[in-house]
């Protein structure tokens, strides 16, 4: 057996714990149990990277992972036949996965500056793993700020991190907002770019790590092209693209780019290289 077959892969891992994040969001505990029924990692990842999620019989799909210490993080929108069926398991149960893939976010080149997170809904999912890692090496970079919107805020996923550990860290700044308030709702109301511009985040130093729809992000790039930020100092991901996750299918390839080997985490500059076909 070839190389790339062995990689294709899966091993079957254990779904140690689930959370329900909102109505069709929910994250999953992964991790590897030996017979005395202790949790190890199956693999550990640098923030940005990936993991492929599969279901024998039902079919296989690319997300982005947290590292979690003795176990893997994965948060997953219900959106079709794979994540619908991984929404009806129960803790316990065995899924399929392999990894992890892609290139991550350069932490090392970003210590020393301010960095601005930016998400949009479910986009959260791989900017967390990013703010994990600077929170927990908080000496390493300058100020945070996170601005994260959602459709509702019942769509708001990662409550306890966004109410409660990152805002008691030290210089990190939380703003939340909503497209569409409810009667308990007391905080922003708008979309995410039009939020970033009233915000005016600190520029000078700063790094921006920007995930969500497509077309949130086409409007925040606007947005910060407009505040001053330059190409070079704004990281997006486009995993969204990658299929097979070792540059053999060819699905994710951009011109001469093969986002799971090159990416997927990019900065615009490089973006602006490419085809415009992302």
């Amino acid at each position: 057996m070839g190389e790339g077959q062995r990689e294709l892969i899966p091993q079957s891992v254990t779904v140690t714990k689930i959370i329900d994040e909102t109505p069709d969001v929910k994250t999953f505990y992964l991790a590897l149990r030996d017979q005395g029924g202790r949790c190890s990692a199956p693999f550990h990842t640098l923030p940005g990277q990936l993991a492929m999620l599969s279901l024998p019989g039902v079919g296989e799909a690319m997300f982005s992972a947290t590292d979690g210490g003795d176990h893997l993080q994965l948060s997953i929108k219900k959106v079709g036949r794979l994540t619908d069926e991984l929404h009806e398991m129960a803790e316990g149960q065995q899924v399929g996965l392999r990894g992890p893939y892609g290139n991550g976010f350069p932490m090392t080149e970003m210590q020393g500056k301010n960095v601005l997170f930016i998400g949009g809904g479910i986009g959260l999912a791989p900017v967390r793993s990013v703010v994990r890692y600077c929170v927990d090496h908080r000496a390493d970079y300058g100020k945070l700020h996170l601005v994260y919107g959602a459709r509702t805020p019942a769509d708001l996923i990662f409550l306890d991190d966004l109410t409660k550990h990152w805002p008691a860290v030290e210089d990190f700044t939380v703003s939340m907002t909503v497209d569409n308030g409810d009667d308990e709702w007391q905080g922003h109301v708008g979309f995410v770019p039009a939020y970033v511009e009233e915000l005016r985040p600190e520029v000078a130093n700063t790094v921006c790590v920007l995930c969500g729809p497509p077309i949130m992000i086409k409007f925040t790039l606007n947005v910060l092209r407009k505040l001053g930020f330059q190409p070079e100092n704004i990281y997006t991901t486009l995993e969204m693209r990658m299929k097979c996750g070792i540059g053999k299918c060819g699905r994710c390839n951009i011109g001469h780019s093969y986002v799971c080997l090159d990416g997927p985490v990019y900065r615009l500059d490089q973006l602006h290289e490419l085809p415009n076909e992302y």
